[in-house]
């Protein structure tokens, strides 16, 4: 009895509110439809997208780090190789020393003037070599910045965009 009295209601307030029940029944259908090839068609990929962009994103990052590691790396090799440079101008430097001192008085002035060449040529080769590496590490970071930014921003980088990255790091290495 209960049923009947609830179907009964159901059925009378649905008519005080103009439901058409096949209208009703064939929205309900077009609209399961509609959501099912919104699902399918549109959000699925929409999430596969997404995704993706999440995964570059990351690889990304991943490699920002790994360039950042490769430069400490190179920063660290430089001044290694700045302080074998030190260590033979400095050797070099003690050598003439040692040499001048074992020299008779008469070659005394010439060993001094050569020991001072010396100390000055290993100075000179210090100062070119020094100068040569910060071109060269300038010349890969430019280069690391470019790939870097082509690869987390997702495009390829004009002539210009590159030479314009390559510039402005220069300039930020060079203040640093």
């Amino acid at each position: 009895m209960n049923d009947v009295f609830f179907a009964s209601m159901i059925g009378d307030t649905a008519r005080q509110f103009g439901v058409d029940w096949p209208t009703f029944i064939s929205q309900c259908i077009s609209f399961g439809i509609v959501a099912f090839l919104l699902h399918r068609f549109a959000y699925k990929p929409v999430l596969k997208v997404l995704e993706e962009r999440r995964e570059k994103i990351a690889e990304g990052l991943a490699n920002a780090e790994q360039i950042k590691k490769e430069l400490a790396h190179a920063q660290a090799k430089a001044q290694e190789i700045l302080k074998q440079a030190n260590a033979q101008g400095n050797q070099l430097i003690e050598e003439a020393r040692e040499s001048a001192a074992k020299i008779l008085d008469q070659e005394s002035q010439k060993a001094i003037a050569t020991a001072n060449e010396i100390i000055t040529k290993a100075r000179q080769a210090n100062e070119a070599e020094l100068a040569r590496m910060k071109a060269e590490l300038r010349r890969e970071v430019g280069r690391l910045v470019v790939v870097t930014t082509a690869k987390v921003t997702g495009k390829i980088l004009t002539p210009e965009d590159q030479q314009r990255l390559a510039e402005e790091t220069n300039q930020q290495l060079a203040k640093n």
